[in-house]
């Protein structure tokens, strides 16, 4: 049961972190132009209209959405350089499901003028020697014209989700600068990002909003982004499943086993309650509850055991992980109490089902042979 417990836990932590890093920095689902790569090479605008944008709004399964321009850029100090996507974002973006990311200083306040303030990650930080405070260039090409558009930003927040792919993809500035330099209009945009209540129904509502959307949009969920990630968290549900499995078939193997040796143990006595006309029924139902209550506590305190070495790895983070290869720094946990329930009984009620065929034991004893046996 501690395994069981434990991979559980483990297992849909590992998922739901993931996904929720690629969900605070990149939405559930985002809304571009057709002519848009996936990866975002080639940038198009979109101009939704305020009718659109309400309705989305009162979408069924949406949280809130933010309007985006994304640019790819070079970042340049005096010593180095690195490329990156210049994420233009909103005044009123929600930094708030980011904030929890952010290791150093804050995240930036836009008005309706012009902003210098960028987050970026501390990947960036550490490969330019960044600080709080600094000031940077970022460069920006222009189709027409052979100059490079270039931009003076100034940190004041550093960011790190443990997410290499992640930190290494974007910095977080004033969507005006980005519109300034592409010469937009105001209301015109790269892609909105749409923020769900729940993951569940992300195929179904993405569907939805694609049939209600102009012909000129493209509706992308983040699973077709970063479709690789996903097919490997997902390999995660095939793993908890064998180890549940596997274990259960190991309990009822020992359950098992310790059944035969109890009725073995009292032959004689199963022989005199025969001699003294009790049923075979009654017999195989007396092992049963007294294994089945032997199970009871093996469940009790599995869970008990499990469920503190969950505790303890959730608040003391002692198992630590390689981000560049697990995507975070330390293995999450994240457990339901339904969770707990069910496996609770599937585990109790499988075991209890082993049990049946070798009760069938006791009606083979035949008194006489075992009374005079002993």
């Amino acid at each position: 049961m501690i395994v069981m417990i434990v991979s559980v836990g483990v297992g849909i932590g590992m998922q739901k972190e993931i996904k929720d890093k690629i969900s605070a920095f990149e939405g559930d689902i985002s809304i571009q132009s057709f002519n848009n790569t996936i990866n975002e090479n080639s940038i198009n605008p979109i101009l939704p209209s305020v009718e659109f944008l309400e309705d989305l709004r009162k979408f069924r399964g949406v949280k809130n959405f933010d309007k985006i321009i994304s640019k790819f850029g070079i970042v340049r100090t005096l010593n180095d350089f690195d490329g990156l996507y210049f994420k233009g974002v909103e005044k009123g973006y929600d930094f708030s499901r980011i904030k929890r990311y952010i290791i150093e200083g804050t995240y930036p306040v836009y008005s309706d003028g012009f902003s210098n303030d960028v987050l970026i990650s501390k990947t960036l930080s550490d490969k330019l020697n960044l600080e709080l405070g600094d000031s940077f260039q970022m460069l920006f090409s222009k189709s027409e014209n052979p100059k490079p558009s270039i931009l003076r930003l100034q940190v004041v927040g550093v960011f790190n989700s443990g997410f290499q792919e992640l930190d290494s993809k974007y910095i977080f500035g004033d969507i005006n600068q980005i519109r300034r330099i592409l010469k937009w209009e105001n209301d015109e945009i790269s892609s909105i990002e749409i923020q769900l209540n729940e993951l569940s129904n992300l195929e179904f509502i993405s569907e939805e909003i694609y049939l209600n959307s102009p012909s000129e949009f493209d509706v992308i969920t983040t699973k077709e982004k970063y479709f690789s990630v996903y097919e490997w968290i997902d390999l995660f549900d095939k793993n908890i499943y064998a180890i549940i499995f596997i274990m259960i078939v190991v309990a009822s193997i020992n359950i098992i086993s310790v059944l035969v040796v109890l009725i073995l143990e009292r032959t004689n006595m199963i022989g005199v309650l025969k001699a003294l006309g009790i049923t075979n029924f009654s017999l195989q139902k007396f092992f049963i509850y007294t294994s089945s209550y032997l199970i009871f506590i093996g469940i009790i305190i599995g869970n008990i055991f499990g469920l503190m070495i969950l505790f303890i790895q959730e608040k003391y983070k002692i198992i630590s992980l390689d981000p560049k290869i697990y995507y975070v720094d330390s293995i999450p946990i994240y457990i339901e109490l339904s969770h707990i329930i069910s496996l609770n009984l599937i585990a109790f009620f499988l075991c209890v089902l082993s049990i049946f065929i070798p009760s069938l034991l006791v009606s083979r004893i035949n008194p006489k042979d075992s009374i005079k046996f002993n």
